[in-house]
């Protein structure tokens, strides 16, 4: 398998490499990781699961099909850009450009628009028929600088991040202060890793964003909600994005009117700006992973999230769930969610 690598979100330390496993999982595409530094995944992967990371992926920048990996020193990278096979990736004629970028503070000492300029003098003399065009070029080599280390190859794709900054919840039509935006939902979808065209449910749906966000990669949804008021304004947002829900149903999560999904991702509400229906946040989640148990096949997931305090690890364990992965997540001094990944065993 060939080597790719990925430049990440600096959002979250775990959540963006978490999440790239899960799509690819989910996606059935077989992968070994190679090396995970400072925002860069280096991994072995057909290279065609990246058009699935560039349709399903949060926090993923930049995928690109790695030509080598070096010491951050100027001396050992020249050297394995002149030993790289770079004709094997750039044709006669074509042009290219070649981007730098550092990760935090790495390797400052290193000036990334001179180091841009001597790869692309090297490139050209190692492929002479090849022209440099900064604007829409052919090809884009990317180089990264992190954790003292220099990782280069040619951009396969790019994944912008205007298109979640449109749909963050101020953004929508129908907002409410307890909305997640659309980044976390997005990733938080993926780690439930529903195929294309599987059913999602969101039991406590408020304005919509999980499922949006599921709707988008091309899965099912079925949003419920005990409110009249936040289910008509599910559709609405749904709606402002040329989306069509497979279900929006108002009813008690715990009292569950489905008999099959493939996955469940929610975000219970909590907080002095939710409605709990005179419940504990600990009581709701008890009772949906209760009513979802049922609804659920062996080896299915269930994202959820919740206050760190509460321990939903231990009340999803206690239900029968396995517990597989764990997040925390800073929101603000009074609030850090957890984020649990649970398996129907």
């Amino acid at each position: 398998m060939p080597n790719l690598f990925l430049l990440l979100s600096g959002e979250h330390e775990v959540l963006p490499v978490s999440e790239v496993k899960a799509i690819l999982e989910a996606e059935g595409y077989t992968f070994e990781v190679s090396e995970t530094l400072e925002q860069v995944l280096r991994l072995k992967a057909d290279p065609d699961c990246v058009n699935v990371l560039k349709r399903r992926a949060a926090f993923t920048r930049i995928c690109a099909l790695e030509l080598f990996s070096c010491e951050a020193k100027l001396g050992i990278i020249v050297k394995a850009v002149q030993s790289a096979n770079l004709q094997s990736v750039l044709l006669e004629n074509e042009s290219f450009a070649v981007r730098v970028k550092h990760v935090k503070e790495y390797s400052q000492r290193i000036n990334g628009m001179t180091l841009e300029g001597k790869l692309g003098a090297l490139i050209i003399a190692k492929c002479p028929e090849a022209k440099v065009r900064l604007k829409v070029p052919d090809k884009t080599f990317v180089g990264v600088l992190t954790d003292g280390r220099f990782v280069f190859g040619m951009k396969l794709a790019e994944i912008p991040a205007k298109p979640f900054v449109e749909r963050r919840p101020r953004k929508k039509p129908f907002f409410h202060p307890s909305a997640m935006n659309a980044k976390l939902a997005r990733c938080m979808v993926n780690l439930a890793r529903p195929k294309n065209d599987e059913v999602v449910l969101d039991p406590f749906c408020g304005t919509g964003t999980m499922l949006i966000e599921a709707k988008l990669i091309g899965c099912r949804v079925l949003g419920i909600d005990i409110q009249h008021r936040m289910a008509r304004g599910t559709k609405r947002n749904m709606a402002h994005f040329n989306i069509k829900p497979d279900g929006i149903i108002v009813a008690d999560a715990k009292h569950l009117p489905l008999t099959r999904v493939d996955c469940v991702v929610t975000d219970p509400p909590y907080g002095i700006s939710s409605t709990t229906v005179k419940r504990t946040t600990e009581q709701l989640v008890e009772q949906v992973l209760k009513a979802v148990y049922g609804a659920l096949p062996k080896g299915k997931k269930v994202c959820l999230a919740a206050p760190k305090k509460l321990g939903i690890s231990r009340v999803g364990k206690a239900l029968g769930f396995e517990p597989l992965d764990s997040y925390f997540v800073y929101v603000h001094r009074s609030l850090t969610r957890e984020i649990v990944v649970f398996e129907k065993v």
